[in-house]
């Protein structure tokens, strides 16, 4: 169990309520029990990493329509880490990023320009990325370079089998990476190198982003090592098997494709995870140099 109480907050912190506003949600604590079936897992993969699970099955967009998405009213204040346990522990992690992301550009002479995090309940509009509905679940916003995180999110996971608390500050370190692979220019010379591309090809580049992020993800968990225990990390390595997109797939009843993979395989998963978290560098997170 992460030790976070009493711990910095983060206080790039917002809140944009779409005119409801929910209970408190209860942070999960290990209790697992539950299978996963084919519909659980993809969309524990959804909300994780913020993906359209007929992607990962190689099928198409989901259907347009379903009405207009109201305009949010945006609060951005501390009162966005005090609406529950679980907003807290966010602001505790993402505030973690921070030191860990800070030192790093310090040590390369830069300034790292912290990001946004927007908790909001059922859906939001952004000012980058559109509507920003549950379904969709965590995701970064490059134009705002802003995470988004609905609260709904962390007790859909419990209620599905998810266990233990760290799932919680891997999403959150994941959203980061995708931050610092913006806010570094990588991101948008890959997304210019996927223009015109094969499918294929551009898949390949895209799985190797989400590779990094999972690896940046585990210098996370190294450079706060001092706060997790042993089950911590077992619970990053069993969550990045369950949501390797050849696990996905084949628990959905298909052949695994690997031209259609968006995000790795549940060994590359588990792999760079790891790299990062033994290594605690980020210059060991080369997915795109490395043989995959």
């Amino acid at each position: 169990m992460v030790q976070w109480r009493g711990r910095r907050e983060s206080r790039n912190v917002g809140y944009k309520s779409s005119g409801r506003r929910s209970a408190g949600i209860p942070l999960p604590i290990g209790k697992g029990g539950l299978s996963l079936g084919t519909l659980a897992i993809l969309v524990v993969a959804a909300l994780i990493f913020g993906v359209n699970p007929l992607a990962l099955l190689g099928g198409g967009n989901p259907p347009a329509g379903g009405g207009s998405v109201p305009q949010s009213a945006e609060t951005n204040s501390a009162d966005a880490c005090d609406m529950s346990d679980i907003n807290a522990f966010v602001c505790v992690m993402l505030a973690d990023t921070e030191t860990v992301w800070d030192e790093e550009f310090a040590e390369a002479s830069a300034d790292y320009p912290e990001p946004m995090l927007y908790f909001y309940d059922g859906y939001a509009q952004t000012s980058g990325c559109g509507a920003a509905q549950a379904a969709v679940g965590p995701f970064y916003c490059p134009p705002e370079k802003a995470i988004y995180i609905d609260t709904s999110f962390f007790q859909q996971l419990e209620d599905m089998g998810g266990s233990g608390d760290f799932a919680a500050a891997y999403v959150v370190a994941h959203e980061v990476g995708h931050h610092v692979q913006t806010v570094s220019g990588l991101s948008q010379r890959i997304r210019t190198a996927q223009q015109g591309l094969p499918t294929a090809e551009a898949n390949e580049l895209q799985v190797r982003m989400e590779l990094q992020a999972d690896c940046y993800a585990g210098v996370f968990a190294n450079e706060n090592s001092e706060y997790l225990d042993h089950g911590d990390i077992g619970e990053a390595v069993a969550a990045a098997n369950a949501i390797g997109d050849d696990t996905l797939q084949r628990n959905a009843g298909r052949r695994p494709v690997p031209d259609s993979f968006t995000h790795g395989t549940s060994a590359q998963r588990q792999q760079w995870f790891l790299t990062g978290y033994e290594t605690g560098d980020p210059a060991s997170c080369d997915t795109f140099g490395a043989r995959l």
